[in-house]
Parts: structure tokens; C-alpha cells; sequence
């Protein structure tokens, strides 16, 4: 293994006892917070989260070496922010104005601090205004990418920084099928890349669709009780 690689990934080992301590505060948030988590319907559907692999993380540092990018010890902390992540799901994009502001509270309370700003990533121009109302830099894709990032850190000295990832059900299927079939290496399979494309349309379809149901079943109880 190059050296670089080698003290760069050994510096992360010696921090990941810091990083599991974070990361574990994120996850009580996410998983304990009354208002996302209330019935009947929480707005939160799943956690998932993860802590980077060494090995991993230095595949990764190989293949960064590979394009002419070289990360060391001394600077592996700041060219890397994804050694642990959270993705939070929910089932329909209505129910996302909530999670953001759960998340910008936290801001607010000064126990978090955005290392920097958070930005939805999406291939959809119509969803674009969508993401700027929630105060959201936006960035359209065309390999139909569709999440959005936050980066965290805690509200000291520390380099520590968690990736939080929230997505619908749809766009996790999507997200899923794309890392499957393009990470680490992309396919060069026009089929598949046309099939995925195909697939992107048909999970803003099922987004769009939920939230229209979703609606009119609000609607339908509302004009049933009177309200």
C-alpha cells in the first residue's frame, strides 16, 4: 500500500472511536425526536447509518491517488467528510419541510454547526423551486441523482463531521439500484443506463403520486369530520 494511504488510513483509525460517539448522538436524534417520530404516521419511515470501512476508505484514497489527488494524514480530515453517515427516509416529499426544520432547529440551538451549506441534489427542474422554498442551494444532475446532503459537525474544535442523506422510499430504490450497478466503477452498459434514466422517471412519478394521495386522503378526513 503507498505510504500516504497508509498513515492517512491509520490517522481515521485512531479517530473512529470520536466518529462512533457522533454519529450515535445524530441517531438518537433522528430516532427520538417527538415530532418526527409521533403517530399514527411518523414522518420518519427508516434510519439507516454507517461508519467507513478502513479497507474501504482506502480503496477510496487509491482511486482519489489514481486521478492525481493525494490525501494524507495531514489533510485526510478535510478532503474526506463521509467516514460516517446517516440517511433518513420518509415515504412522500410533503412530509420533507418537517425533517429540514428539525434539522435547522438543531442548527439554531447551537449543537450542531453546518460545515457547509446543505444542498439538495436532484435531476428534476420542476422540483428545483421545491428545494429553494426550504432555503436549499440545488444542484440538477444529469446522472439523475436525487437526494438531499447535510454536513454536521458538533459545535466545538473538532474536525468531526456526520453526512446526512434524506430521501424518499422511491429515491432510496433508485439510489440503491445506481450504487449497485455504478459504484465503485460505472457501468458502460448503454442498456442499463438508459434503463436506470427510465427508472428515475418513474420514481418521481411514484413521489409525486404519493403526495397526491396522501393529500386527498387529508382532505377527504378533513371534509368527513366536519373540519
Amino acid at each position: 500500500m503507498n505510504q500516504d494511504i497508509d498513515e492517512a488510513v491509520k490517522a481515521y483509525v485512531e479517530k473512529q472511536f470520536e466518529y462512533e460517539q457522533f454519529l450515535a448522538g445524530v441517531l438518537v436524534f433522528f430516532q427520538r425526536h417527538p415530532q418526527l417520530n409521533k403517530s399514527p404516521l411518523p414522518i420518519i419511515h427508516s434510519i439507516k447509518s454507517r461508519l467507513k470501512d478502513p479497507n474501504h476508505l482506502a480503496e477510496k484514497l487509491q482511486r482519489k491517488l489514481n486521478i492525481g489527488r493525494t490525501i494524507t494524514k495531514d489533510n485526510i480530515f478535510t478532503e474526506i467528510t463521509d467516514f460516517i453517515g446517516v440517511r433518513v427516509l420518509h415515504l412522500y416529499q410533503d412530509q420533507f419541510p418537517e425533517i429540514n426544520s428539525a434539522i435547522n432547529k438543531k442548527i439554531e440551538n447551537g449543537d450542531w454547526l453546518f460545515v457547509e451549506q446543505p444542498k439538495a441534489f436532484t435531476w428534476d427542474p420542476e422540483s428545483v423551486q421545491f428545494y429553494k422554498d426550504q432555503n436549499l442551494l440545488t444542484e440538477v444532475r444529469d446522472t439523475y441523482y436525487t437526494s438531499i446532503h447535510y454536513l454536521v459537525k458538533p459545535n466545538n474544535q473538532n474536525s468531526i463531521c456526520c453526512e446526512i442523506q434524506v430521501r424518499t422510499l422511491f429515491e432510496e430504490i433508485w439510489g440503491e439500484i445506481d450504487h449497485t450497478i455504478n459504484y465503485p466503477n460505472p457501468t458502460d452498459s448503454i442498456a442499463c443506463k438508459e434503463q436506470l434514466r427510465v427508472l428515475s422517471k418513474l420514481v418521481s412519478t411514484g413521489t409525486r403520486l404519493a403526495d397526491s394521495i396522501f393529500r386527498t386522503n387529508f382532505d377527504h378526513e378533513n371534509k368527513k369530520n366536519g373540519i
